[in-house]
């Protein structure tokens, strides 16, 4: 049983996941190997290699877990958490601890080994949004999970170990520091100016320019103003709304419209970088709806996190984003 334990000075929580340790490749830090289309368990004819699917879009009524899907999503076989058992919290003295109870998911976004999200048609990626959104709701009816996280590790220096296409879904039974960070951040700006601090960046950045990337009727992808990342990219949505897997199915359209060419000029501009992808949303079960606002936060790994960087939270990027929006931008699609 994997647990989640409380750093006593600062507050953090870890999860301690022993049954990880079974996973290949685990501590060679240098060798940033993935697994290919030989041995992949993702691709088409394989579907035993993986635990049993909890959502697939099929073709023709093909049976589950078989050949004949779009996209799958199943369980992962190394889970952080699991969904069995109770939370048990308990202290140890001075510490405390919980039962890492949550669930840990992979969304396969289609049966092409060699597709990328970028590659992608707008109704594939759209699709790929819409499961998300499909898995999201469905955890929430579990009244142990407080919030749910959606990421996408693409390239061996962004963590991914398979080459196959894939997002991960971790629902957790706490929320965690960063998200709690964002959430306090956006209610002190609401309490003094009574604005959804994302809507003013939207606002500001549509009318200053310089760091606006793309833009569509529902979306805009921008370099933010403080990135901690070169090249680092949000989409947010135009209209106000605290949670991803509640917004209309038109913003889904929108984003998966926006979300295409803006991982194409990061593959044009920079070589196809590795990146991560998160999805930010509101925890299930908190009132925020007119503070805080959803959206999506694209990472490329182009410079490595270090001693600086982990002794004092102070990120640092090569390159302004002013400079990142115009050469994104000016790439030709």
């Amino acid at each position: 049983m994997p647990e989640l334990r409380r750093d006593p000075i600062t507050g953090r929580w870890v999860i301690i996941s022993t049954d990880r340790q079974k996973r290949p490749n685990d501590f060679r830090l240098e060798h940033f190997a993935t697994i290919g289309r030989e041995q992949c368990p993702f691709c088409p004819g394989r579907e035993a290699m993986t635990p049993p699917e909890v959502l697939s879009y099929r073709q023709n009524g093909s049976a589950a877990n078989a050949p004949g899907w779009d996209l799958r999503v199943v369980p992962n076989k190394f889970p952080a958490l699991q969904v069995e058992g109770t939370l048990d919290r308990e202290g140890e003295g001075l510490f405390d601890r919980m039962n890492g109870i949550g669930a840990h998911e992979v969304i396969i976004e289609t049966p092409d080994h060699d597709r990328p999200l970028a590659a992608m048609s707008e109704p594939e990626i759209e699709r790929v949004l819409w499961a998300y959104r499909e898995r999201i709701l469905d955890l929430k009816k579990d009244f142990r999970l407080k919030h749910i996280l959606i990421f996408k590790n693409h390239g061996a220096a962004a963590g991914a170990t398979l080459d196959h296409p894939h997002s991960q879904l971790i629902a957790l039974p706490i929320v965690p520091d960063f998200v709690r960070e964002e959430l306090d951040g956006a209610r002190r700006h609401f309490e003094v100016k009574e604005r959804c601090v994302f809507c003013d960046i939207v606002r500001d950045e549509l009318r200053d320019g310089r760091r606006v990337i793309q833009e569509n009727a529902d979306i805009v992808a921008l370099a933010p103003y403080a990135p901690r990342f070169a090249f680092e990219t949000w989409l947010l949505p135009k209209q106000h709304g605290a949670r991803f897997e509640e917004a209309p199915r038109h913003v889904g359209e929108s984003l998966a419209r926006l979300l295409k060419p803006v991982l194409q000029r990061l593959d044009r501009t920079v070589e196809m970088p590795p990146f991560n992808l998160v999805v930010h949303t509101a925890p299930s079960a908190e009132d925020v709806r007119d503070t805080y606002h959803w959206h999506i936060e694209i990472m490329p790994r182009l410079t490595r996190v270090a001693g600086f960087e982990w002794g004092t939270g102070f990120y640092i990027n090569p390159t302004s984003p002013e400079e990142a929006a115009k050469v994104l931008r000016s790439v030709r699609l």
